[in-house]
């Protein structure tokens, strides 16, 4: 398996988007017409490296929408999906409307039940019979003991996260048992058995990466450290700007939701 996924779901950035939950400093710079820009950059990527790319309307009442992939955990093998329970309160209601697509598609449905919590961002996808779920601000015990249980097929590892949102945005999956980190933000010993790729530590927003098969890596454009290293150890790097997503504490895994074919 070269990839984890070959279809995936996408929702666009609506105009309240500029309203997204963000920490970023320059959050209130957010310019819409870029962003939706930007992801039609982004989507363009996705289909020329073979993704079937579904694209879903934009959801005005909920700004954080175009972060599909903290929605759902989808498996593409078994035809189920996990709906998540938002841990950031604002969020909770935009998942309604993939568990309404993924419905009509005949996947079938479990729900993170409350006062679990479980966001996609948190879940880190392998095709080597493990799942990694970061416990964060936005995912507790009790919504990784759910998922656990609705993919009982998979070994789930639980990995403590403390200095992001999430574990993606620390750690990526390039296949062939290769993992990229930030050793300064997460313990690299939950992932003994992994080819691990470190990334420096100035350029962590870069590990939020997708890995397109054929050696081929989605990245942020402007971390020549990081597309260097990949390029050091075999990867082809593509480069795209996304910085309207970077304002709303977004990054490239987070702006789709894949059907996995390990799950």
């Amino acid at each position: 398996m070269d990839r984890l996924f070959d279809r995936v779901i996408v929702r666009p950035p609506g105009e309240s988007y500029k309203n997204c939950v963000s920490t970023n400093p320059q959050h209130a710079t957010i310019d819409v017409k870029l962003a939706q820009k930007q992801h039609r950059e982004y989507v363009k990527v996705l289909r020329e490296n073979g993704v079937d790319v579904v694209e879903l309307e934009p959801l005005e009442t909920h700004p954080d929408s175009v972060f599909v992939q903290d929605t759902s955990v989808i498996g593409a093998s078994s035809g189920v999906a996990i709906i998540v329970r938002f841990g950031e309160p604002s969020r909770r209601g935009e998942e309604k409307s993939i568990e309404k697509f993924l419905l009509d598609n005949e996947v079938k449905i479990n729900k993170i039940q409350a006062p679990g919590t479980l966001e996609g961002g948190d879940v880190l996808v392998t095709d080597q019979g493990v799942i990694f779920v970061g416990e964060s601000q936005r995912t507790n015990r009790l919504g990784i003991e759910q998922f656990a249980k609705y993919f009982s097929h998979v070994k789930v590892v639980r990995v403590p996260v403390t200095k992001v949102f999430h574990l993606l945005s620390a750690v990526s999956y390039l296949g062939n048992k290769t993992i990229t980190i930030s050793p300064q933000i997460i313990d690299v010993s939950y992932f003994k058995g992994f080819k691990l790729i470190t990334i420096p530590e100035e350029e962590l927003y870069a590990n939020n990466m997708l890995y397109l098969g054929n050696k081929m890596v989605l990245i942020p454009a402007g971390y020549s450290k990081t597309e260097e290293k990949l390029k050091r150890e075999g990867f082809k790097p593509i480069t795209l700007d996304v910085s309207e997503f970077w304002k709303g504490d977004g990054g490239v895994t987070c702006l789709n939701s894949p059907f996995y074919k390990p799950l």
